[in-house]
């Protein structure tokens, strides 16, 4: 029996000192070797450099040059506000005009199509009235009695001369005479106030002419050969776009900020690239009572009448400038990253890094900054784009 109790004390002091070993008196888990992990090679695309810290991004200066990258140091400048609206495109109302014959008649001819340029006065269609004939044959018989009474004058006047007639014949005559020349007169104001000049009076049967008011672009047309229109009738519509509305809907909360004659910037998705100048003209005065919101109209020039009615539009108003300089940046600097407003900012020159901002008023390619850069800072001016690509692509490798 002693024999076998030396091993088995001696197994008993080898397993108290492994207890011993990991699991002290203080108690608690048995604790791992300390591992230290390696830290992750800052300098390149997409790799933080610190815990929490942005990636950074390193170029040389012959990469930037190469990639057209430029930079600039922040600073303040005074910013004209603006206040943007959205709105439409419409004709210039008081540049329309509404063709209709002056009499009835039958459309016999027509010569303008929709969407035809035409100039003032251009005929756009001929009419055969009857109404027209009749003037016409009272114009030719007060003609006849002008000639008549003329030379009834004269006979008159030769005998009164050779003592013949009395006297008060002539007087007589010449009356008869004045009152045809007025009759005259009348019918030939009669056939130009129906539009027919006065070198087709010696026609048979002169066509009534329909011209055009003013110059501009057909918008409407309902003129057929062979039907019969009336004054009422409205044949062609004529819509000079050389300058064109955009009615605009200026909120509640922003009507005193906006005053007639106020100068304003008008841009279409059409044509991104096309600022166009004009100024308001008209501010209703009736608030729309599900949108509280005003009309106001922007008269704009046109130039190619790239504009086009029912066009949707954004309207710029030039508000007072600020009082001080603020701290601003160009909106091209502005890149946009996981949702956020960024600009990328740099220390030496070639390493760069991410720095969300905090925006304000924008106005004229400028816009404010009011929370993440500091005047005096380096920032990628040009270029932002390419940095972040860099940015993206170590991202994706990192992963």
């Amino acid at each position: 029996m002693n024999r076998y109790l030396f091993p088995i004390l001696i197994l008993l002091l080898l397993a108290g000192g492994i207890v011993y070993r990991f699991f002290p008196l203080t108690g608690g888990a048995m604790k791992e070797p300390d591992r230290k992990e390696a830290a992750p090679e800052s300098g390149k695309p997409g790799a933080p450099g610190k815990e929490g810290a942005p990636a950074t991004i390193t170029l040389t200066p012959e990469r930037q040059k190469q990639n057209g990258v430029a930079l600039a140091t922040v600073g303040k400048v005074l910013l004209d506000g603006v206040l943007a609206a959205t709105g439409k495109v419409e004709a210039n109302a008081d540049r329309i005009a509404h063709v209709s014959p002056r009499i009835p008649g039958k459309i016999v001819g027509v010569m303008s199509s929709l969407g035809e340029s035409v100039s003032a006065g251009q005929p756009l269609a001929t009419l055969d009235s009857v109404e027209l004939g009749e003037a016409l044959s009272r114009y030719r018989q007060s003609t006849t009695r002008v000639a008549l009474a003329q030379a009834g004058m004269e006979r008159v006047r030769n005998l009164v001369e050779k003592k013949i007639a009395p006297r008060k014949e002539i007087l007589q005559a010449e009356s008869d005479f004045k009152n045809a020349q007025t009759e005259l007169q009348t019918d030939e104001e009669r056939l130009s106030l129906y539009g027919v000049p006065r070198s087709d009076l010696g026609e048979k049967r002169p066509l009534l002419p329909l011209r055009s008011p003013i110059g501009g672009v057909i918008t409407e047309k309902h003129a057929i050969v062979g039907e019969l229109a009336a004054p009422s009738t409205n044949l062609f519509t004529i819509a000079d776009l050389s300058t064109v509305w955009v009615l605009v809907d200026i909120n509640e909360k922003d009507l005193a900020k906006v005053t007639r004659g106020q100068r304003a910037t008008v841009t279409v998705g059409a044509f991104p690239d096309l600022r166009l100048k004009g100024r308001i003209t008209h501010i209703a005065d009736l608030v729309n009572e599900t949108t509280r919101t005003v009309k106001a109209r922007v008269e704009v020039a046109n130039p190619g009448r790239r504009l086009k009615p029912e066009m949707f539009a954004t309207v710029e108003l030039a508000l007072p400038a600020a009082s001080q300089p603020l701290l601003a940046i160009p909106e091209d600097a502005v890149q946009e990253l996981d949702g956020k407003k960024v600009v990328f900012v740099t220390v030496n020159g070639t390493e760069f890094r991410s720095r969300p901002l905090q925006l304000g008023r924008a106005s004229g390619g400028m816009v404010e900054v009011t929370g993440g850069l500091n005047e005096g800072e380096r920032y990628v001016v040009r270029g932002g784009f390419l940095l972040k690509s860099e940015l993206k692509k170590g991202e994706l490798s990192g992963e």
